[in-house]
């Protein structure tokens, strides 16, 4: 009996050891079957053509996005390039606009002051007649005061016959 009991939890660890070394043997040979079958199924001809094809799917998509894409930044680009060219046109229109209207501007103050500079000239003008006019005047009539003072003068001295003769005689009668 002593040695059933000690023999007993000796044949209990062997039948334990000898379990998990075939439950470990078992599990190697069940890995190394499902290797063997994943590499035979991965080697054979209809997995590569599989993966070929699925290899091509995916180039192809790969492609048509990046196609996708370009034609995207193309638009875009297109789309911004029209934006700039219509902010150009814009901005150019603005500027000739102002520039007419400065011109408009600039052509008005010249008019004015055109206007301004013949309406002083025809004022210096009409003053300058107006002088003349005043000394054509003035020397009419000094000219005519000269001339009546030279008809007083004749007069006077009886020139022209314009003074009556008085005779003095001296004599008897």
């Amino acid at each position: 009996m002593v040695l059933g009991r000690i023999l007993m939890p000796c044949l209990r660890r062997q039948q334990e050891a000898e379990l998990k070394l075939v439950e470990e043997e078992t599990a190697k040979r069940v890995e190394e079957a499902i290797r063997k079958k994943v590499e035979e199924r991965l080697g054979s001809e209809e997995i590569k053509l599989e993966t070929e094809r699925q290899l091509e799917d995916g180039r192809k998509k790969v492609a048509i996005d990046i196609i996708a894409q370009l034609e995207k930044e193309k638009e875009d680009a297109i789309i911004e390039a029209r934006r700039k060219e219509e902010q150009a046109e814009r901005e150019k229109e603005e500027l000739e606009r102002l520039v007419e209207q400065n011109k408009r501007r600039i052509e008005e103050a010249q008019r004015r002051e055109a206007m301004e500079q013949q309406r002083r000239e025809e004022e210096r003008y009409r003053e300058l007649e107006e002088l003349q006019r005043q000394k054509e005047e003035a020397l009419l009539r000094k000219k005519q005061q000269e001339e009546e003072e030279r008809a007083k003068q004749q007069k006077l001295l009886g020139k022209n016959k314009s003074r009556p003769k008085l005779s003095f005689a001296l004599g008897s009668k």
